[in-house]
């Protein structure tokens, strides 16, 4: 039996490429806005600046970045053979921008309070991967 054999029929775990450039990049202290100028459809670079932008207090520029990262990781899963649902592990490096923008969006939609996007994301965050969810908080 395959390590990652899913018993109950559902879809197979999606794995995005690895894009090692933008992660080293930011790794080394390049400037996030800078790593997303280069590489504007990495969702880590877009999920570092979503960060960035919280911790700062600019909650509704972290939404749009949050949410500018979100949509290129579904683009991005989307062209991996993801079908709208099933696990995006968060143990696979490469699914992890995708997962830290999603937590991201949840984080700044629950700040402004648009409680729906919140429980919308917060949800699809938990069901894409447990382990983003308990780990991102």
């Amino acid at each position: 039996m395959a390590i990652h054999e899913n018993l109950l029929g559902g879809p197979p775990p999606t794995h995005l490429p690895d894009d090692p450039e933008p992660r080293e990049l930011l790794a080394a202290g390049t400037a996030p806005a800078e790593v997303a100028a280069q590489h504007p459809t990495s969702s880590l670079a877009w999920a570092q600046l979503a960060d960035d932008a919280f911790e700062a207090g600019r909650v509704v520029e972290s939404y749009a970045y949050a949410r500018t990262g979100y949509h290129r990781g579904l683009d991005a899963l989307r062209r991996n053979g993801w079908k709208g649902h099933g696990p995006v592990p968060f143990e696979h490096e490469p699914n992890r921008g995708f997962l830290r923008a999603l937590h991201a969006l949840a984080r700044a939609a629950e700040a402004i309070g648009e409680q729906d996007e919140y429980e919308r994301c917060s949800t699809f965050l938990k069901e894409s991967s447990p382990t983003a969810a308990a780990t991102l908080g």
